[in-house]
């Protein structure tokens, strides 16, 4: 392809000489003119020849090679591509605009695939990056794939739209959306407007709620089912288009994590954003324990100094500080200077402690049996009892024939052991998360500091975590109702505090030991949990049989998937897997569920799933795009001059830039040597003939 660019000049001698020459006979040739010589504007003509044939005028063309434009194809593959036929309607624009576009020699077609993140559906940021990447004066348009849910759409001011006749938009050619879904979709949204991101453990919080109706319902109200934490369901009435509240009980330190679910409406589009979930990390105001000491012994101060060394505790310490061979037949109400407030403690403000320890406490009529009955009701209603043992659990005088005694797990059998032996960890204990971490490597009991007493007892009930002389129970820990116990069957726990013979975990021990009272979502036993981290999904069942079933992963598209976990030996499974959907992930064994959320709880992407252009539109008008409907069939494609209309009725435009390159530049001679020889003679002959006539 030739390309003319002008005219050029190459003197055969210096561009000075000729101008001077020029000159000179120019002003001959003026003298004579006004002399009124004949033939003087002949003379005149053939000087410009001869000056014009040694300027050597030529035409400058260029060899081009035409270059093809590019036109681009941006694919939204997010997930809220996922519901109906998008993802068929998707494929099959494609596959057409592909076998359409690439049928024109003259232009290239590029693929590029958006990105979908926390903030929802990037395109055009990387329609920016491919723009920037396709030389200048070849970018011919871009179709968008969408449903029109993109969430990076340029902000585009009524100014820019104004000038998109002077220029051919922001973009410099048309961008078109072609859109997934159907018109008029029918759809409802469960919107979370406010949720505390913290709640006092025993309190309730609000969550401030709106269903969104799209179109708007005559449906006044919609039941709203919730769940927390996997548990039994319940179900809220809240009205449509407006905000409503749901109070929520925080029972429990951790993570609350609420599940939300608004009833379908009739004909919706999907139910994926009829859910939302809510985590509310749950708080203790303060942790007030009630420490009740019987007889004394050298442990004692080691309980209070214990609890008091955390600033969180509130304690009370009820101690009897009188021995039980110390007995002069004084009144008990004579025994204080001042009387303590026992009915108070134990029966009217009783269900205000989280936690209640009894250490060596002996029966000596100063608790009434009611109280002991008060105490074993506060267990069953979501109390916790801590109990450590002395010789007098196995007799008489023992809290265990007392009402307190049915929500003991260990039964004393008579005899005490008295001599040096060693606390190892039961085949549970190494599974257990209150003891598991205390365990070596290998799966062996450390070497801890000796005890040197302990009460023959039975476990009736629960889980026995220690065992001591003769492998009889140490710590036994259970579920009572609501409600947790662990039992200690000795007294010398303190040793390990004051490092006698090495000491042992005493610190670690106890301190997880109180959690697990308090239903630290951490130490359950039968837990199944599950993080996230980037878009790996880890997977952890915690369980105190040896046998852990597969679970269960349910995307939040639907799709599912069974998974098999590795355990650890250590009475846990893990299993980890690559995720590629934001949204809420599922995972259940067919007992326990939980969930994880992929990016955000309530991502962006699928809060609103409504195919639209709404958005698209300001950045379309702007380029002198156009929007079709791909349900309604495809457009047929069409290049077009740059600056005209982009799109019309049964069409979409792409630009033909007419770009090219230049391989090389000739000159071509303006007029032949010889002509201009022939045209000076001529004129000087005539001029002569012209004089002597």
């Amino acid at each position: 392809m030739i390309g003319f660019t002008g005219i050029g000049f190459s003197p055969l001698v210096d561009w000075r000489i000729v101008a001077a020459v020029g000159g000179i006979v120019l002003v001959l040739a003026l003298f004579g003119l006004i002399r009124g010589a004949r033939g003087s504007i002949l003379r005149m003509f053939a000087a410009a020849i001869l000056s014009l044939a040694l300027l050597n005028p030529h035409l400058e063309a260029e060899n081009r090679r035409g270059e093809p434009d590019v036109a681009l194809i941006m694919v939204d593959q997010s997930s809220s591509q996922n519901n109906g036929e998008r993802r068929a309607q998707l494929a099959s624009a494609l596959e057409k605009l592909r076998a359409d576009l690439g049928k024109l020699d003259d232009l290239q077609l590029r693929v590029v695939h958006g990105t979908e993140t926390e903030d929802g559906t990037q395109l055009f940021g990387e329609l920016d990056r491919a723009v920037a990447d396709i030389p200048a004066g070849r970018f011919a348009g871009a179709i968008l794939l969408s449903d029109g849910q993109v969430h990076d759409v340029p902000n585009i001011g009524r100014k820019e739209v104004r000038e998109k006749d002077k220029r051919q938009g922001i973009y410099g050619a048309p961008i078109h959306a072609l859109l997934t879904g159907r018109p008029n979709e029918k759809d409802r949204r469960l919107v979370v407007e406010q949720a505390p991101a913290y709640g006092i453990v025993g309190k309730s919080v609000k969550l401030r709620l709106k269903i969104e109706d799209h179109p708007k319902g005559r449906a006044a109200s919609a039941g709203v089912t919730v769940r927390i934490d996997g548990g039994e369901a319940f179900t809220r009435p809240l009205p449509t288009n407006e905000a409503g509240e749901i109070e929520i009980p925080i029972e429990h330190g951790g993570q609350t994590i609420i599940e939300l679910e608004v009833q379908a409406m009739r004909d919706e589009m999907s139910l994926i954003n009829n859910r939302a979930v809510v985590s509310i990390n749950g708080v203790r105001d303060r942790l007030r324990v009630l420490l009740v000491s019987g007889q004394p012994h050298l442990g004692e101060r080691t309980w209070r100094n214990l609890l008091k060394s955390d600033p969180s505790v509130d304690l009370v310490h009820f101690t009897i500080l009188r021995p039980p061979e110390k007995n002069d037949f004084t009144p008990l109400n004579e025994l204080a200077l001042i009387s303590f407030p026992i009915r108070e403690l134990f029966e009217i403000k009783l269900h205000e402690f989280d936690l209640i320890v009894f250490d060596r406490y002996v029966v000596r009529f100063v608790l009434p049996p009611n109280y002991f009955k008060n105490i074993a009701d506060y267990v069953e209603k979501g109390g916790a009892v801590l109990a450590a043992f002395g010789p007098d659990f196995a007799g008489l005088r023992s809290m265990f024939h007392t009402p307190l005694g049915r929500i003991l797990p260990g039964a004393p059998l008579g005899p005490v052991f008295e001599g040096a032996f060693r606390a190892q960890l039961t085949d549970k204990g190494k599974r257990h998360p209150v003891t598991s971490s205390l365990q070596t490597a290998d799966g062996k009991t450390p070497n801890w500091g000796r005890w040197y007493r302990q009460i023959d007892a039975e476990a009736r009930r629960g889980t026995t975590l220690l065992d001591g002389a003769g492998q009889k129970p140490l710590l036994i820990l259970e579920r009572f109702g609501k409600g947790r116990v662990a039992q200690f069957m000795s007294d010398h726990v303190w040793l390990w505090a004051r490092g006698h013979d090495d000491g042992g975990p005493y610190a670690e021990l106890m301190r997880r030991l109180a959690h697990w009272l308090m239903k630290e979502p951490d130490l359950e036993e039968e837990d199944l949990r599950a993080a996230v981290d980037g878009r790996s999904l880890k997977i952890t069942r915690r369980s105190l049989e040896n046998e852990i079933p597969p679970v269960t992963v349910t995307q939040p598209s639907g799709a599912s998937q069974t998974i098999i976990l590795k355990p650890d030996g250590r009475g846990s499974a893990q299993a980890t897997l690559t995720v590629e959907e934001t949204g809420l992930y599922r995972i259940e064994d067919g007992v326990r569920r939980t969930m994880a959320a992929v990016g955000k709880l309530n991502p962006i992407e699928l809060s609103d799933l409504r195919a639209s252009p709404e958005k698209l539109m300001p950045v379309i008008r702007a380029n002198g795009g156009g929007v079709a409907w791909i349900s309604e069939g495809i457009p047929g494609i069409r290049r077009i001059k740059p600056g005209r209309g982009g799109a019309g009725r049964g069409w979409l435009g792409l630009v033909q830039n007419g770009a090219y390159v230049v391989t090389g530049v000739r000159q071509i001679p303006l007029l032949p040597a010889l002509l201009f020889l022939l045209l000076a003679a001529g004129s000087v002959m005539f001029a002569w003939w012209r004089e002597g006539k």
